[in-house]
C-alpha cells in the first residue's frame, strides 16, 4: 500500500469524515460496476454499495496492509452482494442433482452480440441465476467456493448456472436472428 492510501486508512480509522469521503470517492465507480453486475436495477445496486461502504468502515481496523486495499474493499463489497442474496432467498435449492442439466454447446453467434445487450441479458436473469452466473463465469468462482460463499449446495450452484446460461443463450440467439435479419 503506499503512503496515500496508508494515509487514507489512518484518516478513515480516526473517524475523519473528509478521509471517508475520499476513500468513498477512490473506489465507488468501481465497486459500483461490481455491484451492478449483480443487480437488477440502479437503485439496488446502489443500495448494496451502501451497505458495503458502511461495512468497509466499520472493518477497517481489521485491513493488516496485505495486498491491495481496492482488492480487500472488493472482497467486502462481493460479501455484501452474497449476504444481500442469502437474506432474500433468491436462490431455488434443489435435494436432487437430477434437475441439473448441462448448458448447450457454445455457438459462434456470440461474436454478433453487442456488449451492451448481454449486460442487459444478464441483468434480467433472476437473483439467483444472476449472482451464480456472475459468480463463476466473471469472478471466476468454482462452484464448491459459490456454494459455501451463498450457503447453498454445490449441485444448486450448477443447476442456477446452467439455468442462467440457457436463458441467456435463448435470449441471445433471438437477439442474433434479429440482427441477421436486420442487416439482410
Amino acid at each position: 500500500m503506499h503512503s496515500g492510501e496508508a494515509d487514507l486508512v489512518k484518516g478513515c480509522l480516526k473517524g475523519n469524515r473528509s478521509y471517508q469521503e475520499l476513500l468513498y470517492l477512490k473506489y465507488c465507480k468501481k465497486m459500483m460496476g461490481v455491484c451492478l453486475r449483480y443487480s437488477k436495477s440502479k437503485e439496488e445496486a446502489e443500495d448494496i454499495l451502501q451497505d458495503a461502504f458502511i461495512r468497509v468502515y466499520s472493518k477497517l481496523q481489521q485491513y493488516r496492509n496485505e495486498g491491495s486495499l481496492e482488492g480487500w474493499i472488493r472482497r467486502i463489497v462481493l460479501s455484501t452482494i452474497y449476504d444481500s442474496f442469502r437474506r432474500k432467498n433468491h436462490l431455488l435449492v434443489l435435494n436432487d442433482m437430477s434437475d441439473y442439466e448441462e448448458a448447450a454447446e457454445e455457438t459462434d453467434f456470440m461474436d454478433n452480440i453487442d456488449l451492451e445487450e448481454l449486460i442487459q441479458a444478464i441483468r434480467e436473469l433472476s437473483p439467483g441465476y444472476r449472482t451464480v452466473f456472475n459468480m463463476f463465469a466473471v469472478e471466476g468462482y468454482s462452484h464448491k467456493e459459490i456454494a459455501f460463499n451463498l450457503g447453498i449446495s454445490v449441485g444448486t450452484s450448477k443447476s442456477q448456472y446452467s439455468g442462467a446460461r440457457r436463458i441467456l443463450q435463448n435470449k441471445l440467439v433471438k437477439y442474433s436472428s434479429i440482427l441477421t435479419v436486420k442487416s439482410k
